[in-house]
């Protein structure tokens, strides 16, 4: 299948690549495990994005005069720790009819080449029946620094009394059967004259708030390795920041930094209708037994954590160069360019 090349699309490159290695087949186990399994392999890109999405808001705690603005362009990678690229079945308290001969299993931050064997035993209008897929393995020899990457569009307006309000847009975008969006607002007020003295130096302070809002949809239909109808995947994720920022802004070159607290919540629903074969151990025509499941996934995932910022940004006139280093569960790296107008 074609990858995307969109990161805003993330979510949906994972299922477009990984639906004929066996995510979708995920949904033969009974909707509470195949829920369980979906949420360990998808967990890393979660909060990776999270993470990533509270990332690159500023690169000065200075404020734009009345009127004054910027255009930015940035991208942030969340870099997902070792131990996030694996999960234990022994730990996600599966039922006794979903078994592993694999002990751990590749999330989607994990290696290609990691492929764990599932046996489904159920029983279905009194019968017995089985069903065997493998969970995929992961995207990590796909993606740079094995991180999750979230891009933003920012545009940010200088207000009376020091305030600057900030916009992040990206319009639908659509490539096959996926559409994807992002919207977030943020406001930061400087309150550097608090601080009697330190107004006449610099040094620039200020308080940030954000919120971030990403929804993206696949239409799984015409990829699909099950058969059914109206079949489609929706992502949606909600996130927010708060935090103090400084800044020492000289002509050419500005140092910034921040400490605060980031959080978000993101939603997966898999939707439709899939019709799931079970062997039955019988002679043909009596092999397989079919079962129609509607709306398999429904899984919530949180984020959440302290994050302090360090970064450096080169000022061109109007045109700046910025990147920073952000300390947090999912160590983030950030770098953009700048059209300011003050």
């Amino acid at each position: 299948m074609k990858k995307i090349s969109l990161t805003i699309l993330l979510l949906s490159f994972i299922f477009n690549m990984k639906a004929q290695d066996g995510l979708e087949a995920i949904i033969l186990a009974s909707k509470q495990d195949a829920n369980k399994l979906t949420e360990a392999y998808l967990n890393p890109a979660m909060k990776g994005l999270v993470y990533g999405m509270n990332s690159g808001w500023y690169h000065s705690a200075k404020t734009h005069k009345k009127f004054g603005f910027d255009i930015s362009i940035s991208l942030s990678a969340s870099m997902v720790p070792s131990k996030d690229e694996i999960f234990k079945f022994a730990d996600l308290g599966l039922s006794t009819s979903t078994t592993s001969t694999s002990l751990t299993g590749a999330t989607v931050a994990g290696s290609n080449n990691l492929e764990a064997p599932v046996k489904v035993s159920t029983t279905i209008d009194g019968q017995t029946v089985t069903a065997q897929f493998n969970m995929p393995g992961g995207i990590k020899e796909d993606l740079p620094l094995n991180a999750v990457p979230s891009p933003s569009v920012q545009f940010s307006l200088g207000l009376p009394k020091q305030f600057d309000v900030m916009i992040r847009f990206v319009p639908e975008v659509r490539s096959d059967d996926v559409t994807g969006n992002i919207l977030g607002i943020g406001l930061k007020k400087e309150i550097t004259d608090w601080f009697g003295i330190i107004g006449k130096t610099p040094l620039h302070i200020s308080l940030l708030g954000a919120y971030t809002k990403m929804d993206v949809n696949y239409n799984i239909q015409n990829s699909s390795s099950i058969q059914g109808s109206n079949q489609e995947a929706s992502f949606s994720l909600n996130s927010y920041t708060i935090q103090a920022i400084a800044s020492l802004n000289f002509p050419i070159i500005n140092f910034y930094g921040g400490i605060g607290y980031s959080a978000g919540t993101s939603d997966l629903k898999m939707k439709g209708t899939y019709n799931l074969n079970y062997n039955t151990s019988l002679p043909a025509p009596n092999n397989t037994k079919q079962v129609i499941l509607t709306n398999p996934l429904n899984i919530d995932f949180k984020a959440s954590g302290m994050r302090a910022t360090l970064g450096t940004r080169l000022s061109l006139g109007f045109f700046k160069i910025f990147g920073d280093y952000t300390i947090q569960d999912y160590n983030t790296i950030s770098a953009g360019i700048a059209f300011s107008f003050r």
